[in-house]
């Protein structure tokens, strides 16, 4: 197995807690599956529906190619390729607008060892918008990574351990030299059965989210989820609810 997509480095030890985008105060999502092309559509609250078509094994093994956009968003329009070997993985996307912003990421390396960098372009000014570097070491239950992200302001490190397994943790410390601040982030995940999975994440600016997620059919997906200010309670919680529909 090769190192996988520049995406994947530190993604373990986020999803060891709660993701922001798990905390979306109302989602359903449904995807639909002929021989190599899947079609998924999400609704959420915020009438937005984004719908994305990915059709793999295009042309040659370990190509992959996306079409995605959101409605009502006219700009959101996004081609993206994916092309997945032994020893590297490469992404390339570009926006579908006039003067569109182009991505390109990739890693080489193993599944144990890899670095990679991802670098954005916008054509409409000629300035790069983002350039990120990473680093991940693997092994079986241990994932480690080290970031370089927000054009080379922010570092960060990650560590992911299961430790038995039914049950991971995971940590993230992120730096901003421009600031001088410091995010230190824990997070926890535990299975309670088969279909059942709760997890949960404390930073130390006092902000704590929780979920709990069944898988009530194969591949299909409920999620109640919490998210508070610890330091302001009485304004600030949040509960998400999250419905994913797969064949």
């Amino acid at each position: 197995m090769g190192p996988g997509l520049y995406s994947e480095i530190g993604k373990k030890a986020r999803a060891s807690g709660t993701k922001k985008n798990e905390l979306i105060f109302g989602e359903i999502h449904s995807q639909l599956k002929n021989k190599n092309v899947t079609v998924d559509v999400k609704a959420n609250s915020d009438s937005n529906l984004l719908t994305t078509v990915t059709i793999d094994e295009l042309a040659t093994p370990g190509l992959k190619t996306i079409f995605s956009f959101v409605v009502p968003d006219q700009r959101s329009g996004k081609v993206e390729l994916q092309y997945l070997h032994d020893y590297a993985g490469v992404n390339a996307s570009i926006g579908l607008t006039a003067n569109p912003v182009v991505n390109l990421a990739g890693v080489v390396g193993t599944k144990a060892l890899s670095v990679g960098a991802d670098v954005s372009f916008d054509t409409a000014t000629g300035n790069f918008t983002k350039y990120n570097a990473g680093l991940s070491v693997t092994n079986a239950d241990l994932v480690a990574a080290l970031t370089l992200n927000n054009k080379g302001d922010s570092l960060g490190a990650s560590y992911y351990h299961l430790v038995s397994p039914l049950s991971a943790v995971g940590a993230e410390l992120t730096h901003s030299f421009a600031s001088s601040e410091n995010t230190l982030t824990f997070g926890t995940q535990h299975q309670l059965d088969p279909l059942t999975t709760v997890k949960a994440r404390f930073n130390n600016y006092g902000k704590a989210s929780a979920l709990i997620q069944h898988e009530w059919r194969p591949k299909s997906f409920l999620t109640i989820s919490t998210e508070v200010d610890t330091k302001a309670i009485e304004k600030s919680s949040k509960v998400g609810l999250s419905l994913v529909l797969k064949p």
